[in-house]
């Protein structure tokens, strides 16, 4: 067929841009036709333009679409540059008699019919006249209307039809300029919506059309053509061939010439069709009609203009013939998750699937190819063929599961989900098949997992280090030790058989049992919470979990979850600490799992509803939780009742835990007795406490202390097991524990030797040794075995160098200052971070002023933050403890502080100091009793639907029934405790991805051009990302391209520049002014409450500041009215900044 002459065709024009253009140029070719393409100044990158011998530009002063519907522009062009034909193609000038003419006149071959078969068939209202004419069943219609008022009296008249009814532009195509109503408001709506799509899309629109030989199926979505058929499957062969005669029919009565396509309507009740237009072009489903009959037709559309026969093309109506199915898919940018919205914006990535039966037709997809929003929104058409209908189908869902556009959202999820479905893969469809089936809206969530973790990667380049806390250098390459036996399978032997066997009553009487020593393992939570900043991510743990379940199977726990924990998790990990928990507990089944429950206030730094702790534990259980370490940061007992309730409703371990503080061997410190110890530990086994804990949280029980509170609670309690728990600031934590196991203690903690000392636990190699009697090892742990594990904790602890503190020792003036080991940690980086590090003995000396002022108190999270945010606002402001006695009323205290002596974290001991107290809390009220009593239940129910509209897929997020599905127990947790920081989490999630799949040094520190690394996305997915350079600033966008080898192939993100302009100089507080507000420390503007002249009451809020984590609400110290407001939120402030000016009334 190649062969056969084209007659005057050397040089074609396609008057189109995109993939028809090139689908046309491509049959030029290879029919040795010349061909020159058009483009507007918008099109200048597109493909089609350099896919032609020749193109050039139309009309620059013309809109995007404008340009293409010039006909004189068009046919200037043609005539300049001796074209001998032009082919429309589908869309813009395809229908357009004035272009047809145009051709004629210039003695240019238009492809396509006749302009007067144009005129006849372009108009749907003549085309339905030429199909009765013809003797062609119709379906009931008006005539054309012109108006709303026209139409009215049509439908409400003596020969209406009522509702529902179709409305379809006079000249229109595609599924476009066509809408339904039910109503006369639907039909108000869309009659103009017709009218103006088809003006604005196309000029006057264009149809569809292919030679009419074969039938078609097609399934519409929002007017629009997804997916199509041929042949149609299950239709009648009598129904098949009066079709094809009608439309014959049709065609000889207007002597038609060359393609175009008829089109039914087939009611499947009674198989009567009816017929609905002719759309005369070349349209864009008909790659599946020259995929079952091998018929090209654009070059048989071409050979026609030029001259040829259809007995030339050898193209016999009954000679014509199918082989096997095809399916069409159109990818297009319209958005699925937002009601078929065309997306625009830049291609990241076009990976093509391709293969045996599989063809694309694209014209504007590739890498770096920007979607404009001028055009129509399809990508590229993926055309399947099969002998079998089934096999047509799975092999397009394969291509499309294959291929990845990223870059803009696509219809792919919907396509999808319409070729799953029972339905349609049985070939039963009918145009009501997506109205009748709502599921096909429901989407997976979105992945693109790879081209998420680019975007923090480019970040990191572009931006640097986004870690809070690391300060330190970069970690340098690390060689991580593994231990010398490889283990396939975790460990099934343990202390967790007794617990999941038979409870937790019996687990107890099994550690108390126990003969020799159990230890507790802290490096999974406490060890880098004191070391580390709480930094650990959940990789470094799984990746030496398997060994941990085999050489630790004789621990009595591993303390891995709760406590800060839980929100540094998303806070600064960007992870989720549900998951955390689950993988652990998958790859360590065998030992029992303990966490850190803060009684009333379970993760949290506040007090809760009840329910929330209630359901918090019973979820932490589900999930794989044994231990509950149930304590109180003021040894509040009732708030420890509401832990160890929800704990052992849960069916937990419970541990009551009772808080160790001042110093039993000190008979000068009267407070904390022997007697009130033994006291509370009374309570707690009352309460139904399995085990009892003494929390030294910092280091504090000397080895005379320990062996006489152990000996006590020993003889008081001696069939409840004991288990103590401290830090090793003062260097002599390890002889404590020691101390407490001869004394009667059953469990101690102590951590892997390269993650001890300091403010961590103990030494567990120090402790086992000392316990081995020759080859035996009383604690149950092989020393050689151990020290195997520490070797992979010393290699893996280089990684996180960042986060190091910079502390060298430990310091036995601990027994002083009483700073829990976390806390010492953390405050030595704060002060750092605040530029206090070279009065650090001072904030030592003014946390202990600090708990004198707060009443001598048990310090632990939270209670413990009140202390240090005292003592470093005490410094900051160059404040004693007396000062602060006299200043109270006029202070700015953190917010900690003033909720402290309101009375939010409960009772101390002795109670709140008066008169104090009143002068601090001024006239904000005071809570008694437990904060959490009188607190109404959190209706988590309608926090779940409030999650769902917020974080779950476009496609469901409407639907509440779906809400359950998508929103899990474990994110109703986590939003209930932190609602910022889970919302947060998400966020950056949705843009970074899962950034807990890279490798540490990556996660941490920026990659340095050629460096490699892989990331396991899931078992079996993994891939190898090179970092390759990062281009200069884009002024105007304020970004940077970051370019990177992505499995070979490569791909590059664009990264906002975080860097800002010269930074002006802040202005500064007048201390001689008390109208001068500055801030009482540095730190960031969390928000402002007035502005400049508002009036306001003494003691009122007016800007409340954060300095990690320490919120402090900066109030007037007196009635008056703002006349200046010098910081907005999210502005970054040193201490004395002034904040904001008020002049008195």
């Amino acid at each position: 067929m190649t062969g056969l002459a084209t007659g005057a065709i050397r040089r074609v024009m396609a008057a189109n841009r995109g993939e028809i253009a090139i689908r046309i140029f491509r049959a030029a070719t290879e029919l040795n036709m010349e061909t020159v393409a058009i483009y507007s100044k918008e099109d200048i990158r597109s493909v089609h333009r350099y896919k032609a011998d020749e193109s050039y530009m139309l009309s620059p002063d013309k809109g995007p679409v404008a340009a293409y519907l010039a006909v004189d522009d068009v046919v200037r062009i043609a005539k300049e540059q001796k074209v001998d034909a032009i082919h429309p193609g589908y869309g813009f000038l395809s229908e357009s008699v004035h272009l047809a003419t145009a051709c004629e006149h210039a003695g240019i071959r238009f492809v396509g019919p006749t302009s007067k078969q144009l005129q006849a068939l372009g108009d749907k209202t003549q085309a339905r006249a030429a199909a009765i004419n013809a003797g062609l069943p119709v379906v009931g219609g008006s005539p054309p209307l012109n108006s709303l008022e026209d139409a009215h009296a049509f439908l409400e008249g003596p020969e209406g039809f009522g509702y529902p009814v179709i409305i379809k532009a006079a000249m229109g195509g595609g599924g476009r300029g066509i809408r339904i109503a039910r109503n006369k408001e639907e039909f108000n709506q869309n009659f103009e919506r017709c009218r103006s799509e088809a003006l604005v899309r196309i000029g006057r629109v264009c149809g569809c059309g292919c030679v009419c030989f074969l039938c078609l199926c097609v399934l519409v979505c929002l007017c629009v053509w997804v997916v199509e058929i041929a042949p149609a499957p299950h239709l009648p062969s009598d129904v098949r061939q009066q079709l094809c005669q009608d439309a014959v029919a049709i065609g000889r009565s207007l002597n038609y010439r060359n393609a175009g396509t008829v089109e039914f309507l087939v009611d499947t009740s009674d198989g009567r069709h009816y017929f609905m237009e002719v759309n005369p072009r070349i349209q864009v489903e008909h790659t599946v009609t020259e995929m079952v009959t091998g018929i090209d037709l654009v070059q048989s559309q071409l050979m026609i203009a030029g001259g040829a026969t259809l007995q030339d093309l050898e193209l016999k109506q009954d000679t014509i013939a199918t082989r096997g199915y095809s399916i069409q898919a159109r990818i297009t940018t319209e958005d699925p998750l937002n009601d078929f919205a065309p997306d625009t914006g830049r291609i990241q990535t076009w990976r093509p699937a391709v293969g045996f039966g599989i063809r694309l037709d694209g014209g504007t997809l590739h890498d770096g190819a920007e979607v404009l929003p001028f055009y129509d929104s399809m990508l590229i058409k993926v055309t399947s063929h099969a002998m079998k209908y089934e096999d047509a189908v799975h092999k397009l869902s394969r291509a499309l599961i294959e291929s990845r556009i990223r870059g803009v959202r696509t219809n792919v999820p919907f396509i999808l989900n319409v070729l799953r479905h029972p339905t349609f893969l049985g070939g039963g469809v009918t145009t009501r098949f997506i109205e009748e089936h709502p599921e096909l809206m429901e989407f997976p969530e979105r992945q693109n997992r790879a081209g998420k973790l680019l975007n923090y990667l480019g970040d990191l380049v572009v931006n640097g280090r986004s870690v809070v806390g690391a300060t330190g250098p970069d970690p340098e390459p690390v060689e991580i030790i593994m231990p010398s036996t490889h283990y396939e399978r975790p460990c099934e032997e343990g202390f967790r058989n007794i617990l999941t066997r038979d409870g937790p009553k019996a687990f107890a009487k099994a550690v108390r049992e126990h003969r020799g020593h159990l230890l507790m393992d802290t490096t999974w939570r406490d060890a880098h919470q004191s070391l580390l900043a709480t930094r650990l991510r959940t990789k470094d743990i799984l990746t030496i979990a398997p060994a941990t379940s085999h050489i630790l199977k004789g621990l009595y726990s591993i303390e891995n979850w709760g406590g800060a924990t839980f929100d540094v998790a998303m806070r600064f990990l960007h992870e989720c600490p549900w998951e955390r928990l689950e993988q652990m507990r998958e790859l360590v089944p065998n030992i029992p799992f303990q966490m850190l429950l803060r009684g009333a206030n379970a993760v949290g730094y506040k007090a809760y509803p009840d329910n929330v702790i209630y359901e918090f534990c019973r979820t932490a259980h589900k999930y794989g939780m044994d231990v509950f370490r149930v304590f109180d940061s003021l040894n509040d007992m009732e708030n420890l009742r509401v832990g160890i309730d929800a704990a052992g409703s849960a069916g937990g371990v419970v541990e009551g835990t009772l808080c160790y503080t001042g110093d039993l061997t000190n008979p000068a410190k009267t407070k904390y007795t022997l007697d009130y110890y033994l006291k509370l530990a009374e309570e707690l086994v009352n309460l139904g406490s399995h085990v009892l804990c003494i929390k030294d949280m910092a280091g504090v029980l000397k080895p005379d202390a320990a062996t006489q509170l152990v000996s006590a609670l020993r003889s008081e309690h001696p069939d409840v097991p004991i288990h103590v728990h401290t830090h090793d600031t003062s260097g002599l934590s390890a002889f404590s524990m020691i101390a407490a196991l001869n004394a009667g203690a059953d469990v101690v903690d102590a951590a892997t030797d390269s993650m001890s000392g300091m403010t961590s636990q103990p030494s567990m190699g120090a402790i086992v040794s000392h316990f081995m009697r020759g080859s035996e090892s009383l604690c149950g742990i092989n020393p050689v075995e151990l020290n195997e594990l520490n070797e992979y904790w010393e290699s893996t602890r280089l990684l996180y160098s960042p986060f190091e503190s910079g502390q060298k020792s430990g310091s036995a003036d601990v027994f002083v200052h009483e700073i829990p080991g976390g806390q010492y940690t953390n405050l030595f980086f704060q002060a750092t971070s605040l530029g206090l590090s070279s009065q650090w003995r001072s904030i030592k000396h003014a946390y202990a002023a600090a708990n004198r002022i707060c009443g001598d108190i048990v310090k632990v999270t939270p209670s413990s933050k009140v202390v240090g945010d005292l003592a470093q606002f005490m410094v900051q402001n160059h404040l004693t403890e007396q000062n602060v006695y006299d200043r109270a009323e006029t202070l700015n205290f953190p917010t900690s502080v003033v909720e402290y002596f309101q009375g939010y974290l409960g009772t101390p001991p002795g109670g709140l100091p008066e008169p104090l107290r009143t002068r601090i809390v001024k006239d904000k009220p005071l809570i008694t009793g437990r904060p959490g009593a009188t607190m109404e239940p959190l209706d988590l129910e309608a926090l779940r639907l409030d999650l769902h509209a917020k974080f779950s897929p476009e496609g469901v997020k409407k639907n509440p029934a779906l809400a359950s599905k998508y929103i899990t127990d474990k994110d109703l947790m986590s939003a209930a405790m932190y609602p910022k920081e889970y919302e947060d989490y998400r966020k950056f999630k949705e843009q970074f991805g899962d950034v807990s799949k890279l490798p540490t040094r990556e996660f941490i520190a920026p990659m340095q051009p050629g460096q490699e690394v892989t990331v396991d996305l899931q078992k079996g997915k993994t891939v190898l990302i090179k970092y390759l350079a990062d281009g200069p600033v884009d002024k105007e966008k304020n970004e940077k391209q970051v370019f990177f080898d992505v499995n070979g192939v490569p791909r590059a993100v664009s990264i906002k520049s975080k860097a800002s302009g010269p930074v002006k100089e802040a202005k500064k507080a007048d201390p001689g002014n008390k109208g001068s507000l500055g801030a009482p420390m540095p730190g960031a503007v969390v928000e402002v409450h007035v502005g400049v002249g508002d009036k306001v009451k003494a003691n009122q809020s007016l800007v409340v500041l954060n300095a990690m984590k320490m919120e402090t609400v900066v109030a007037a110290p007196f009635a008056g009215v703002v006349t200046a407001v010098e910081v907005s939120q999210g502005d970054t402030i040193s201490g004395g900044d002034l904040l904001l000016e008020i002049q008195p009334e």
